[in-house]
């Protein structure tokens, strides 16, 4: 489907069960996009337990080319809350909450989304990058999971410390022989 978001449009894939009761919003991290097989799993996981999903590319192709936009966390930040925001028109999510799934540099856009956006539900970092978040952390009212990989040494640390400066509801838990991926 396509996803108008100020000035662009960027391309996504919106699935809602039934009996859906949430839809996760995908936050992918640098040179990821909709198609990545990992998020596709993880969606169709969440699909078996009735959760809705969309997943969507937070660049256009050509932004995409930039390799530097990949890490504009302020931009991603944007292109996230609008697509939010034009989920929460849908009539087919109107009964739904919403939460973020973010890996990687995708994670810094969700909790940046999630400081300002009154209405998600949760937020979930996978091997994400908190700290480029840093300076919103305290302004995250929902609840997160930081989730990293006991190998992936630097993001470990890196969420260790971002964990210590949110004030919501958290946890952190560190998956045991785990990398990056």
């Amino acid at each position: 489907l396509k996803i108008p978001v100020g000035k662009i449009t960027l391309t996504g894939d919106l699935f809602i069960p039934l009996r859906a009761r949430a839809i996760i919003i995908f936050s992918h991290g640098s040179g990821s996009s909709r198609l990545s097989k990992r998020n596709q799993m993880v969606a169709k996981y969440l699909h078996e337990k009735n959760f809705g999903t969309l997943l969507f590319d937070l660049l256009t192709e050509e932004e995409d080319k930039h390799y530097h936009n990949r890490f504009d966390i302020d931009l991603l930040t944007k292109r996230l809350a609008g697509a939010t925001e034009w989920l929460e028109e849908l009539p087919a999510a109107k009964n739904c909450r919403i939460g973020y799934f973010g890996a990687s540099t995708g994670a810094a856009s969700a909790i940046k989304a999630a400081s300002v956006l009154p209405n998600i539900g949760a937020v979930v970092s996978r091997g994400g990058r908190p700290d480029m978040a840093m300076e919103d952390l305290h302004l995250v009212e929902a609840p997160v999971l930081l989730i990293v990989g006991s190998l992936d040494y630097d993001v470990l640390q890196l969420n260790k410390e971002a964990y210590m400066q949110l004030e919501c509801p958290k946890k952190f838990e560190v998956i045991e022989g785990a990398t990056h991926l």
